[in-house]
Formats: structure tokens, sequence, C-alpha cells
């Protein structure tokens, strides 16, 4: 975790981050791949100046054991905020968990679930989450 990160900081990455997916989401609507919408919004965080790791493999260790398995992060932007997305009918507690899990492998307060197979992406097809990091920031 970045050490100058702040509570602001965070709310200003999230926003631009939810912004890109609603231009994408404007541009394309529901009902397309995932691997279609992530290449789109790579290139509208890019058109943004946004920095970010696209597909991030993360290390997996257990009582000094390294696990050998690959979980990937869609994005990890500014290297404090964990972006997953999905393309699904309803967003399950599964899927929350797994978002939850890799902000806590990657120890960053803060995440977005993006499910882009919705009518409305702002009202319905996108939820910020945070985590004892968060609460531990400054504003």
């Amino acid at each position: 975790m970045k050490k100058d990160l702040t509570k602001r900081h965070l709310d200003q990455l999230t926003y631009k981050v939810v912004g890109a997916a609603i231009e994408v989401h404007k541009e394309l609507g529901p009902g397309l791949l995932e691997s279609v919408y992530h290449r789109c919004l790579c290139h509208e965080l890019q058109l943004r100046n946004v920095h970010f790791r696209s597909e991030l493999a993360m290390p997996i260790e257990y009582k000094g054991l390294e696990v050998d398995v690959t979980l990937r992060c869609d994005f990890f932007v500014g290297d404090s905020l964990v972006v997953e997305l999905k393309t699904v009918e309803s967003v399950l507690p599964v899927h929350e968990a797994q978002l939850l899990t890799y902000m806590k492998l990657l120890k960053v307060p803060k995440g977005i679930l993006i499910n882009f197979n919705v009518a409305n992406l702002f009202k319905e097809g996108q939820k910020t989450y945070v985590n004892e990091l968060f609460r531990t920031l400054p504003e």
C-alpha cells in the first residue's frame, strides 16, 4: 500500500474508474463478453491518463509456503485500488468474496466490482468495497 494514500485520493481514483466504465457501457451496452469490456476499459483508462496494471498476477503465500497458483485481478489502479469486472446476470456473494480476497492479498483498502451485464451501470452495475485498512487512512 502506498505510504501517502488518503481516503480522498482513493475516492478520486474510484470516480475516474467508474466514469471510465460508464463510458464503455454507454458505448457498448450490456451483453458482450467480459474480455471485450476489459480491453475497452483498458483503452478508456489510458485515454484518461489513469495509471493501472491489467491482469496483475498475485502471489499467494501461506505460512512461509509460496503456493504455485496464479490468481489475477482484472485491474490494479494507482497501486491502491482493485477493480474486478463481471458480465453476469447478478453479482453473487462469491464475486464479492473474490474482490475482498484480492484486496487482502494486495494489502489495499478499497475495491470496485463492476458488472457490465446491466441496463444502467451507474445505478446497478458497480459497487465499492472497503476493508479495515481504509478506516486507518487519513482523510
